[in-house]
């Protein structure tokens, strides 16, 4: 395109655009200048309590801002964002939600708040904002229907997906929500592509293999509706144990995550990891491995492959042995003491508990 030259008019229709922004703008700051004022003022924030109630009164009474002042920050809020000040947008959307009384534009202005704290990489206050609108979803204050809360839900793991693959303990944070009973469903219901990002979250994090059961489970159920190189690979891989499959899908995974907005970051340690379930997978069925062939499996060349395995034995203190001459790799019987036995039993108790728990407290407070 070209550039215009740098004395030359903005087209009539952009001035006019340019009026009605401003004088909206000059509109709003009218209106939300009083409670503006007060909140830039730290010391009189600090007076302000937890009880709506006696925040609305002391305003009232002291400063003389009422609830047309308030409901103004609200839009005020909404267009600074609008003009791309997200910073300003989150902090008068936090102290509206602090001074609101109504239940549904207090659960808009925390979108709102999510959406602001997203586009400027604020990561930790975004996942306190997701953790409110999910328990706001869930004690169906604002979700007056099934089907709402099913679009509500449906929305939350979209924009959570910004935030879980940019969190430093995201990849936890998505596994322990999509795999909750009521977002599971919604999933399964609504959003089935967003078994992509679940199942390479689970192969990604070495810390919650317990789950592998549980997706492997759920990528059969949704099989025909909904599949792609990622779950692919686990089903060639522990369901049909197809290691050619496997070495297939994973060079066709190359490309879908490396094209994937969410996931391109992740491709080296995607990678690591699926090569991994690879080798412990062949392990279990075989006890003489050939390196070649192996390292035609893992898409390796021969020396990378030994060089990776011999650090895989080291680090993962398997029983198992390389003869270089041969080469082959040797496993030896791998038993499982009772400590580790119960260690992997009672792993994902603590995910169920929390689940049930809160499927009671949800319960008790809808009757």
């Amino acid at each position: 395109k070209k550039t215009p030259p740098p004395d030359s008019k903005p087209p009539p229709a952009m001035i006019e655009r340019r009026a009605v922004v401003v004088a909206k703008l000059k509109k709003y700051q009218e209106e939300a200048n009083p409670l503006v004022q007060f909140l830039s003022t730290p010391a009189l924030v600090k007076q302000l309590r937890q009880e709506k109630a006696y925040n609305l009164q002391f305003l009232q009474e002291k400063f003389q801002i009422g609830p047309e002042q308030i409901e103004a920050l609200y839009h005020y809020a909404k267009f600074q964002f609008e003009c791309g000040n997200y910073s300003a947008a989150a902090e008068f959307l936090y102290h509206y939600r602090t001074l609101c009384t109504n239940s549904e534009m207090s659960f808009s202005a925390l979108w709102g708040k999510l959406a602001a704290d997203i586009l400027m990489q604020d990561w930790e206050n975004a996942i306190e904002d997701i953790a409110r609108l999910k328990e706001n979803i869930d004690s169906k204050g604002t979700s007056s229907t099934p089907l709402n809360q099913l679009q509500q839900r449906t929305w939350l793991m979209h924009w959570s997906l910004f935030v879980f693959f940019n969190h430093d303990n995201g990849r936890n944070n998505i596994i322990d929500l999509f795999f909750q009973e009521r977002y599971m469903n919604a999933i399964q219901t609504h959003a089935h592509h967003l078994l992509r990002y679940l199942a390479a979250a689970v192969i990604i994090n070495k810390r919650r293999r317990n789950m592998l059961k549980e997706l492997i489970r759920v990528i059969q159920q949704e099989h025909y509706t909904y599949h792609d190189p990622i779950t692919q690979f686990l089903e060639c891989l522990f369901v049909n144990y197809d290691f050619d499959g496997a070495q297939q899908k994973l060079k066709e995974c190359e490309t879908v995550l490396q094209n994937d907005f969410f996931l391109a970051n992740c491709w080296e340690e995607f990678v690591e990891n699926a090569r991994l379930f690879i080798f412990e997978t062949y392990c279990r069925i075989h006890q003489c491995i050939d390196i070649k062939m192996l390292a035609e499996k893992l898409n390796m060349d021969h020396e990378a492959a030994e060089l990776w395995i011999v650090n895989l034995i080291r680090s993962a203190r398997l029983q198992a042995k390389i003869d270089s001459k041969a080469g082959t790799v040797i496993m030896g019987t791998q038993h499982m003491g009772i400590y580790e036995q119960l260690i992997e039993k009672t792993k994902s108790l603590g995910t169920r508990s929390y689940q049930l728990a809160n499927t009671v407290m949800t319960q008790a407070h809808a009757t």
